[in-house]
């Protein structure tokens, strides 16, 4: 079954078509997803809570276009929910555009019934109840990186090259990705955009960061992210950090006339800085 799942796939990205498979093909899960339809004038911005299913949708770029770079891209919803396209199938498919692979993570979340600890916020929480809270998003980011790197060559894909992308709550799990898994499961790259990072949580081993973030964001203030972005200079860990003086919390790609409008080029540009992108 999953040698066959797996083939079909690899067809399908020879095709240029997305195609979404399940993370776990071997296990069941049970319990139903509620998905809310958010969008206006014909925008598309579902919002899944009770993620109990967890799967990757994968949009492969034009086959003249790719430069063998993929990223893993998590989306935010304070692990309360997963605002799936404005933060995730939006962000993938402009990936695709730029020669990227961009992979949908739709991750289990911690806080999927709705309980939710009185005292924990992503922004204020300590490393060890970051880890703790986040531990099923994790397995399933884990999970994401093991599929994705195992399949480079079938994918066109350069296993030294897989990033992971993460928004808000995402974007705490993408720092945890970098800094609490082993070796062969960690990013090559990571790219935090309005990220829930407290200062605490574990430093990436060595990958280059991408930050960006709103100076009106109220949802995560930047001053929380200048103690995360000191402690990875500290660490030596290459970042680039952009705080734009508009555009709020969940900006995604948004283009609002905000200044944080202009954040995905300025990314492309980082990736190709770094060498993960064709000049």
């Amino acid at each position: 079954m999953r040698l066959a799942l797996f083939l079909t796939l690899g067809a399908a990205l020879r095709a240029g078509q997305p195609l979404t498979i399940p993370l776990y093909p071997d296990r069941t899960f049970t319990g139903e997803e509620k998905i809310e339809e958010r969008g206006k004038n014909g925008v598309t911005d579902r919002s899944i809570s009770q993620a109990v299913r967890p799967d990757l949708t994968v949009y492969p770029p034009a086959r003249e276009k790719a430069s063998g770079v993929a990223i893993v891209i998590a989306p935010g919803g304070g692990y309360t929910h997963l605002a799936i396209d404005k933060e995730g199938h939006d962000i993938a498919r402009w990936l695709a555009s730029r020669g990227f692979a961009g992979i949908v993570l739709k991750y289990r979340l911690p806080f999927a019934d709705g309980v939710r600890p009185d005292n924990w916020t992503a922004a204020r929480a300590e490393a060890e109840s970051s880890r703790r809270v986040s531990a099923v998003a994790i397995e399933d980011g884990q999970q994401a990186m093991r599929i994705v790197r195992s399949h480079a060559a079938d994918w066109n894909l350069r296993p030294d090259a897989i990033g992971m992308m993460g928004f808000s709550a995402g974007g705490l799990l993408a720092a945890l990705m970098g800094g609490e898994t082993d070796a062969a499961l960690r990013p090559n790259f990571l790219g935090l955009i309005y990220p829930a990072v407290p200062r605490a949580v574990p430093m990436p081993a060595s990958m280059p960061v991408f930050i960006a973030q709103a100076d009106d964001d109220t949802a995560v203030r930047p001053e929380s992210l200048l103690g995360y972005y000191a402690a990875l200079k500290q660490a030596r860990i290459p970042v680039e950090l952009h705080i734009y003086n508009s555009g709020g919390h969940g900006f995604g790609m948004k283009q609002n006339g905000k200044t944080s409008a202009s954040w995905p080029l300025q990314f492309e540009d980082w990736l190709k800085e770094r060498g993960f992108a064709k000049q």
